[in-house]
């Protein structure tokens, strides 16, 4: 996805150069109405207006030729995210902008999806059409497997080995259990036939 940046840099040849080599390396330069991913701030007073205008997004100052260390500290305790004095090496400032976006981005939470039902991989969160539902361990980690293909039918030799490590399967009732108390968990939630019981086989997330 490209990134928004904006260039508020007085100088008219300093912003040209960066606003030709930045969008070709695919970000997206904007003005100053737009909401930006980070600003390249061409002067230190300027940033409680930049903050007061477009709230905590990240800054790099790009400090004048004579800016000293001095400099660099006042800029980095009134909030910016980093500084570079001029004249820049700009390979060196397109690698401090893709450091300060990582750092400053969080990242995308992976997520399952299955009808109705997200699972946060992250944060072992569940939902059912936005609802919360809390999950014991177990339920969770069955819950992910029916996810991974919704109207596929598991048997239960398959569940209990990739679950729950079965490797001599007997006489047990934990599926049975568990898949119950996920249905009714799950349902509780939202409507929905969820955790269909294939008789004699095994159990499907949802009907196909």
């Amino acid at each position: 996805m490209s990134r928004a940046l904006l260039l508020a840099e007085p100088q008219a040849d300093t912003r040209g150069f960066l606003e030709r080599h930045l969008t070709n390396d695919g970000f997206q330069v904007v003005d100053a109405e737009a909401r930006p991913d980070l600003v390249l701030l061409g002067d230190t007073a300027a940033l409680d207006a930049c903050r007061a205008r477009h709230g905590d997004v990240p800054v790099i100052v790009l400090g004048e030729p004579e800016s000293d260390t001095v400099d660099r500290v006042r800029a980095l305790d009134r909030g910016c995210d980093d500084f570079l004095a001029k004249p820049f090496d700009y390979q060196e400032l397109l690698a401090r902008i893709r450091a300060v976006l990582r750092r400053t981005t969080p990242e995308a939470h992976e997520t399952l999806r299955a009808g109705p039902i997200t699972a946060d991989l992250a944060t072992r969160r569940v939902t059912v059409e936005g609802v919360p539902v809390a999950l014991a361990s177990k339920e969770y980690e069955l819950l992910l497997k029916l996810m991974t293909d919704p109207t596929r039918v598991f048997t239960k030799e398959h569940l209990l080995r990739d679950v729950w490590d079965f490797r001599s399967l007997g006489r047990t009732r934990t599926l049975d259990s568990h898949a119950s108390r996920l249905r009714r968990k799950l349902g509780a939630a939202a409507p929905g036939n969820f955790v269909l019981n294939v008789w004699g086989v095994g159990y499907r997330l949802l009907d196909g």
